[in-house]
């Protein structure tokens, strides 16, 4: 693990190239961490590139570098999609957000659904939660964070990925054990219900749609609970 200061930059990285960190970035360089001209950082533009960086420049505002290294990352061939009915609870949703993307998920959307509490999407906030835990756990790649959606709209946006699943605690409903529902090395998509649960008709229509219901255990789980055991369940199982 490099001991060198990490940051994020949304551009293309090139050999050689040199580059203008944004406002942020610039100050808390210069500002906090006191650094200067010849010194090193990492870049990380989240979409697979990292680069070893040289500042040129640093002035408080406009920090310069060079980039003396870039490394391509490939990346991953199948992911886990989290759908999940956020909470009214701001500081639940933002931990949700947080350990999902350590948890290395490919794509987070919040879900409207008919028992959904109606939380204020802040998505400028969040973004910057995904951004500052791809980069405290060393990842190459940022989580989609997508605008708040419909239920019924998700399952059609879903409608080919290869496995699709709901958890619920509809008794009335078949569930399958999680351990028993997802395969290894496949695509696959979640939908994890608001406190209220989904209601019957979205749990039918779901099933109608080809998602498979399934139990994540015995006892009944918070929404970013139910998240977390799944974004750590999918993790385990494709990098054991």
């Amino acid at each position: 693990m490099s001991s060198l200061a990490y940051f994020y930059h949304h551009s293309s990285f090139s050999q050689n190239a040199t580059l203008q960190l944004s406002e942020e970035s610039s100050k808390h360089i210069v500002q906090v961490l006191r650094m200067k001209e010849g010194e090193r950082i990492l870049l990380n533009n989240g979409e697979g590139q990292s680069a070893e960086a040289i500042i040129i420049s640093a002035e408080k505002k406009r920090c310069s570098v060079h980039l003396h290294q870039v490394h391509q990352y490939s990346k991953p061939l199948f992911g886990l999609h989290l759908c999940v009915a956020f909470t009214k609870n701001a500081s639940r949703n933002e931990w949700l957000l947080e350990k999902a993307t350590e948890l290395g998920v490919s794509s987070i959307t919040p879900i409207i659904s008919a028992r959904s509490e109606r939380e204020k999407f802040r998505i400028d906030r969040w973004q910057n939660i995904l951004i500052s835990a791809m980069l405290q756990s060393q990842q190459h790649f940022l989580p989609q964070l997508n605008e708040a959606t419909k239920f019924t709209q998700i399952l059609k946006t879903h409608e080919n990925t290869e496995q699709k699943l709901i958890a619920h605690c509809a008794v009335d409903f078949e569930r399958i054990p999680i351990s028993s529902s997802i395969a290894p090395q496949q695509n696959t998509v979640i939908l994890i219900g608001p406190e209220g649960d989904f209601s019957p008709d979205e749990i039918n229509l779901a099933m109608q749609n080809h998602f498979k219901g399934t139990i994540l255990c015995e006892q009944r789980l918070r929404t970013e609970t139910a998240a977390m055991a799944v974004c750590a369940y999918f993790n385990l199982l494709n990098n054991a």
